[in-house]
């Protein structure tokens, strides 16, 4: 009977996601664990991702866009972030973003992945010049980024493309960058960020204080309620 007893217990046990006298470690930072497990890889371009600290309190929630147009449309409040974690650019200010949010007293940023695992758009319309420098649909984004391009048409800016001889070229639409931290009042997109320093110029350079300074002030402005 106590053999019996004993198996039930472990069967409850492992359901509830333990095992028999050891506690399985639940993941309860996913965006920390996911940001800093690039740390030192190398990008598909041969150069080390930026290696990162994420604080064990940052305040991002994953959602889908699904979920962030229900919000949107139920006319809530929040904040979203577009990225990924394979983002040199928002590797560059993820932390200071979190350091800032923390001082205001913002709890919750919601956190839409743009690639997946392989650096592959998950979400966007993306597109390429062909050798006539017309351009030429090289993915294309979901039925919720359409969506959400008009929901946000208000804040975005235009998505345009550079051909060989620096000519730019626009699209025919807007574009969600990343990082792109939006604030959503009442259903209605009001503010925009990507919280790169015009003194950044390229993405994996080092971050100097000028360049966390300016940051700090564009966090400061967009947090600001």
């Amino acid at each position: 009977m106590k053999k019996i007893v004993s198996i039930l217990i472990c069967l409850v046990m492992i359901l509830g996601l333990t095992s028999c006298g050891t506690q399985v470690e639940e993941n309860t930072n996913p965006f920390k664990e996911e940001y800093e497990s690039l740390n030192g890889v190398q990008n598909s371009s041969g150069k080390e991702h930026r290696t990162l600290s994420i604080d064990e309190e940052n305040p991002f929630v994953y959602v889908t866009p699904k979920e962030i147009i229900e919000k949107i449309e139920n006319k809530e409040t929040f904040y979203v972030y577009f990225g990924s974690s394979y983002c040199p650019w928002c590797r560059s200010v993820i932390e200071k973003a979190i350091e800032v949010a923390k001082e205001k007293g913002i709890s919750t940023i919601y956190y839409v992945n743009i690639w997946d695992g392989d650096h592959k758009e998950i979400l966007r319309d993306t597109y390429k010049l062909n050798d006539n420098g017309k351009k030429e649909l090289v993915y294309e984004g979901t039925e919720e980024y359409k969506t959400l391009l008009t929901y946000f048409d208000a804040v975005l800016g235009e998505y345009t493309l550079t051909d060989s001889k620096g000519k730019t070229v626009k699209v025919g639409e807007k574009r969600i960058f990343a990082p792109n931290f939006i604030y959503v009042e009442e259903g209605s997109a009001k503010r925009i960020t990507e919280g790169t320093s015009a003194k950044q110029t390229s993405s994996m350079m080092d971050l100097t204080d000028e360049i966390l300074k300016d940051e700090e002030e564009l966090f400061n402005a967009f947090f600001e309620n």
